[in-house]
């Protein structure tokens, strides 16, 4: 894998999902958001997708089926949310479809992604400023720092933690103005689970924790986006989890988008960013690294 910043390493062009091509078949499109986030996160996705004439499902994570107000008065449904019971939840919506979905998830999401494809579950996958699974070895000094406080202390295992709003301009949302973030934060910021922060981290450390399967051959099409001024899931990140799954056959796709922090999905230009997904998921010319 060649650093192509700002350029895809495959050689798909990212039309607009609401050409001929990419409207002329329905398909099932199941967004999956991240932590400190609620399906919210997608709402405009939603409205682009569904007027490009797919059916767009963006079901919550257990407990996360409220309101954002709600959830910022009462956090007690994130308390303890653990990873594989998210990916179980998943594994059940997309199993009682009709025909395979394209999956797409950000951050937290991305890693959920990844497991639900290492499942044989989904047409096509993307995961977009996707949080490491395990295998991803060495993690920057930026995504450490940016969790530390969740890390720092043990006791937070059990907590639902809040971003503060300069936490989330620096984490999630370093490439907007602080008036933009300081938006971006009241209508979509949530208590996120730090059980899920301290098993993602120690993931390595535990054997049957998080744990994918590479070099699975039959297991759907996955293309990895990064936004290049990401802080807490940079681009080095994206490339090395990647890069993991050459010891497969199945296709594996990367493509950076420059100057795109956290909040990509929402982050101006976003149109561009989803529009590529799902031209890449629906193409049949996609091809690997």
């Amino acid at each position: 894998m060649s650093d192509t910043s700002g350029t895809t390493l495959e050689p798909t062009a990212a039309a607009a999902p609401t050409s001929a091509a990419a409207s002329s078949a329905n398909d099932t499109i199941l967004l999956i958001h991240g932590l400190w986030m609620t399906p919210r996160s997608w709402e405009h996705w939603v409205e682009r997708y569904t007027k490009a004439g797919q059916t767009v499902l963006a079901p919550a994570w257990p407990g996360l089926d409220a309101d954002v107000e709600a959830l910022r008065n009462d956090p007690s449904p994130i308390e303890g949310q653990g990873i594989d019971e998210i990916v179980d939840h998943y594994d059940r919506i997309i199993r009682s479809l009709d025909k395979p979905p394209i999956i797409i998830g950000h951050s937290f999401g991305g890693a959920i992604t990844q497991r639900l494809v290492d499942r044989g579950l989904g047409a096509a996958a993307v995961a977009i400023d996707s949080a490491p699974v395990k295998g991803v070895l060495k993690l920057p000094v930026s995504t450490l720092k940016s969790n530390f406080p969740v890390l720092s202390n043990p006791a937070n295992r059990k907590r639902a933690l809040m971003l503060t709003e300069k936490q989330f301009h620096d984490i999630f949302a370093s490439a907007l103005s602080e008036e933009d973030s300081s938006k971006a934060y009241e209508r979509y910021a949530v208590p996120g689970s730090g059980r899920m922060v301290f098993q993602a981290a120690f993931a390595n450390f535990n054997p049957k924790a998080h744990k994918i399967n590479f070099a699975n051959d039959d297991r759907a099409p996955l293309l990895f986006i990064a936004g290049g001024a990401d802080v807490l899931v940079p681009p080095t990140l994206n490339q090395s989890n990647a890069k993991l799954y050459l010891e497969s056959k199945a296709i594996v796709a990367y493509k950076e988008f420059p100057g795109r922090c956290h909040f990509i999905c929402g982050q101006q230009g976003w149109e561009e960013v989803a529009d590529f997904a799902l031209e890449w998921a629906k193409s049949p010319r996609r091809t690997g690294i």
